[in-house]
This record gives C-alpha cells, structure tokens and sequence, in this order.
C-alpha cells in the first residue's frame, strides 16, 4: 500500500468490493473507478475568466448576422418542389396457349386483385389483346412484371407482361 496518497493523483485506481460472505466471487461483485484530479490552481482560473470576458466584449462590438443590413432586399427561403414519381403501367397481352383461370389467379395473387375484378381484366386481355393490370412506381412495375413473367415460366405458359410509361 502506499504512504504516499497523493503520488497517485491524476491516475485511475480501481477498486473491487465482493458482497458475499462465502468466498463466492462471482455474486455481488462491485467495481469502482475512481480518478484523482489535483486541484486547480488560482491563476488558470483568473485566465479563463478573464478570456471570457474578453470574448464577451468583442462579440458585443460585432453586428449581429440577422440584423436587417438595410440594403432594402428581402431575403425568402425556397422550399423545394417535390414532385409525384412517374407511373408506369403493368400491361398483360394475350395469347392463345394461356388458360383464363391461370391469368386470373396471377391477378388475384401478384396484383391482390379481388376475383370480380381479376375476371374483368382478363376478359379485356382476351377480347382486345391487352389490358392495364395496375398503376405502380417503376421498382414496383418492374418487380411485378417479372414476377407474372417467371411464374408464367415455371407453369409452361408464355404468358407476357411489360410495363410502359402512364401518360
């Protein structure tokens, strides 16, 4: 131990504390760091006041930043304009190797389609050739074209579907 107690000033001592009687030195185990900082001496106290006060003074001599400069300019922010992403529409074609209950059970089950709905929009690809299965942002278009396109795939049915640019 040592005599001295302050040759450890400015260093770290650790100290350990073990709560249970039974020499067990897993339970109750505590540790405490403790750090000894020597006291601060008088002069580097009047120094750092006397900054401070300096630094006071010269920012009271400096004009403000949002003082009006006179100049007669009124100064507006522009919030950004932000714009609706561009759609694009998922597009079904016909072919005459497909079978309708097939189309519409992609309907119901890529496009979340109710069944009345998948019906109509199967009977529009097969009487006119094509029909807009929905109206998404181009990630989504995408991914769900290539969806309906390798499940038609997997199930041996050239099934198609692309996507184009809404409007």
């Amino acid at each position: 131990m040592l005599r001295n107690p302050f040759a450890l000033v400015g260093t770290y001592c650790l100290y350990h504390r073990f709560a249970d009687s039974q020499g067990d030195s897993s339970a109750g185990c505590e540790a405490v760091h403790i750090y000894l900082a020597p006291a601060p001496r008088p002069r580097t106290v009047m120094r750092m006041h006397a900054f401070a006060q300096i630094r006071l003074t010269f920012n009271q001599d400096r004009p403000q930043r949002d003082e009006d400069d006179a100049s007669g300019l009124a100064v507006q922010e522009a919030k950004p304009e932000l714009k609706a992403p561009p759609m694009y529409k998922v597009v079904m074609f016909n072919d005459d190797y497909t079978p309708m209950d097939f189309v519409v059970e992609v309907l119901e089950g890529i496009f979340n389609h109710s069944r009345e709905q998948a019906t109509k929009i199967m009977l529009a690809v097969h009487t006119e050739g094509q029909a807009v299965c929905g109206l998404y942002t181009r990630d989504v278009a995408e991914t769900k074209a290539m969806q309906v396109n390798q499940y038609a795939r997997e199930c041996q049915h050239p099934l198609l579907c692309e996507i184009e640019k809404d409007g």
